[in-house]
């Protein structure tokens, strides 16, 4: 196992992200899908990660491992997703992209698992100041591991409830075929503006 990076981390909105791509943090396609609120992987090549502090510090780290590690019951919550970097550097990046710390990942198939404790102290407590005590505390890790679907392990807080709920919610992402599709008419809308241009002064 190693450790990618830890220590404390700003967050905004409570939220953080892992990108391998420039990313529009866009909630609701990140869950789109998923039965799991906390750890939105529908958007190819992002990782979009809720906490319950608002605004301010909390605990994370990033741990890589060659194979599945044991889950450790001691978190409060837990959620697993399916990730694959879609470039050469990937990031944990902090809401706005207002800080970002390298993460050595590969562009390969992962299993993440997402782990958090203190999320309803966080949300209760909305903000800290620099300096004051860390409220909530996470953990990503992440090992080689071929597409699944994500899951929830364990559910404890009420504010980890509220988002597992939101995901549930959330429509599933388009197919391929229909990613193609869309595609294959907005390039034949494109054909047709450039053969038969609007004439000023038709209206």
């Amino acid at each position: 196992m190693r450790t990618l990076t830890t220590g404390p981390v700003g967050v905004h909105y409570g939220q953080l992200y892992v990108q391998s791509h420039e990313f529009v943090s866009d909630l609701g396609a990140s869950f789109a899908g998923q039965q799991n609120g906390l750890c939105g992987a529908a958007v190819p090549g992002a990782l979009f990660l809720i906490t319950g502090l608002h605004t301010g510090d909390v605990g994370f780290s990033v741990e890589l491992h060659d194979s599945e590690p044991p889950v450790d019951d001691a978190w409060e919550e837990i959620v697993e997703a399916s990730y694959a970097p879609v470039g050469a550097t990937t990031a944990l990046v902090g809401w706005a992209g207002e800080w970002q710390q390298p993460l050595d990942l590969a562009e390969t198939d992962y299993r993440v698992r997402y782990c958090g404790t203190g999320m309803d102290a966080g949300h209760e407590t909305d903000t800290t100041l620099d300096g004051e005590p860390l409220v909530d505390h996470y953990l990503s890790q992440f090992w080689p591991a071929p597409p699944e679907p994500d899951r929830v392990i364990k559910v404890t807080s009420g504010t980890a409830a509220y988002w597992h709920d939101y995901a549930r919610q959330q429509p599933p992402p388009p197919t391929a075929e229909e990613r193609a599709e869309a595609e294959r008419q907005a390039a034949l809308e494109q054909e047709r503006s450039q053969a038969f241009p609007a004439l000023a002064g038709d209206e």
